[in-house]
């Protein structure tokens, strides 16, 4: 009965329910195995939660196990911990692909997936495909089973809900859903047609934030996207944020508090944690880095030299922000966010 979720056909089929996709299930939904996880951690307490990147990563990423990063696109993704998992060596991990662009580049050029539920992956939005992330697929390195970027969301709302599924719409009569493990439902009050996906409760996710306190309290500004429910659905949750601040400001505007401390296994103070990524009020996306990688992963001996350079021949995330240009570039990038001129930064 444990690992009855993995041949979720038989079982839809034994409850008189038809399958529609050929997709693998990769994650369990049960919800009460979920309840009785989250009952006993440890993390729900109020403690400092303060660590690095690289005792996180050990702690709480092994191998073969499941993440989702938080952000969209590359507008707010924790590029620190994405690049301590491939310095690391990290391998055979499952990925909530959802709005997947430079995050999945990153893991993809490590070799650390062979697993992934897509809904936006390989693309680098208007930039551009990634070579190395479309070798992976092409070369049956990576399994992926497809949905669309509601499905996804409505299958973290539904862990969120402490629910194992929810009926949605989306899909229906896509070549998407055929690819997908949704499940076809009749509505017991109309009789109306729907998809049931099921609850997707990650191993680990991984999120950076504007600011958040040292026991996990934590504030994003702008869009959310869907990292509130993303921290509720994930069994651990690691925080990267640009800046740690006294709980007093988080509790000033307890109304901001998107990731309350108890969802949160580990945080970390990282500035320009979203870099190259865009971090918004805060700095601008790199461009020119996004396309030097794109560009480099063209040739697969000057990627390695690329890689080397930027990730495994550098100790930590600081070192990477040193060799792409320093203090003397994020400001720069700052400066394009905020819409400032070189003297109005200097007096800030």
């Amino acid at each position: 009965m444990e690992d009855r979720w993995k041949n979720y056909r038989q079982t839809c089929e034994d409850y008189g329910y038809k399958p529609v996709g050929t997709g693998e299930l990769f994650t369990d939904p049960d919800v009460n195995r979920a309840r009785e996880f989250f009952r006993n951690k440890e993390s729900r307490k109020l403690a400092n939660k303060e660590t690095t990147v690289r005792e996180a990563v050990t702690r709480l990423i092994p191998d073969g196990c499941y993440v989702a990063v938080g952000g969209f696109g590359t507008n707010r993704i924790p590029t620190a911990v994405l690049h301590e998992i491939v310095r690391q060596g990290k391998k055979n991990l499952g990925l909530s692909g959802h709005t997947a662009t430079h995050d999945f580049q990153i893991l993809a050029a490590g070799a650390c997936l062979d697993r992934c539920d897509v809904a936006y992956v390989v693309g680098l939005e208007a930039r551009g495909l990634s070579p190395v992330a479309r070798r992976a697929f092409e070369g049956g390195q990576i399994r992926a089973t497809e949905w669309s970027n509601a499905a996804l969301a409505w299958r973290y709302r539904a862990a969120a809900m402490g629910v194992s599924f929810l009926p949605i719409r989306t899909m229906l009569g896509t070549d998407t859903a055929a690819h997908s493990a949704v499940v076809e439902m009749r509505c017991p009050f109309t009789g109306e047609k729907y998809l049931a996906v099921p609850a997707l409760f990650p191993d680990v996710a991984m999120i950076h934030v504007h600011r958040a306190d040292v026991f996990g309290n934590c504030q994003i500004d702008g869009v959310i996207v869907s990292d509130d429910d993303l921290a509720r659905a994930a069994k651990h949750v690691i925080v990267t944020a640009e800046k740690l601040v006294p709980t007093a400001i988080i509790r000033d505007q307890p109304d901001r508090t998107v990731i309350p401390h108890y969802l949160v296994d580990a945080v970390i103070e990282v500035p320009y944690g979203s870099y190259p990524g865009n971090m918004p009020y805060e700095y601008y996306s790199d461009e020119a880095h996004l396309k030097a990688w794109l560009e480099a992963e063209r040739d697969e001996e000057r990627f390695e030299e690329f890689l080397q350079r930027h990730i495994h021949g550098v100790e930590d995330f600081w070192g990477y922000l040193e060799v792409i240009g320093g203090m003397s570039r994020l400001l720069e990038l700052r400066r394009q966010e905020l819409g400032m001129s070189q003297r109005s930064m200097e007096d800030v």
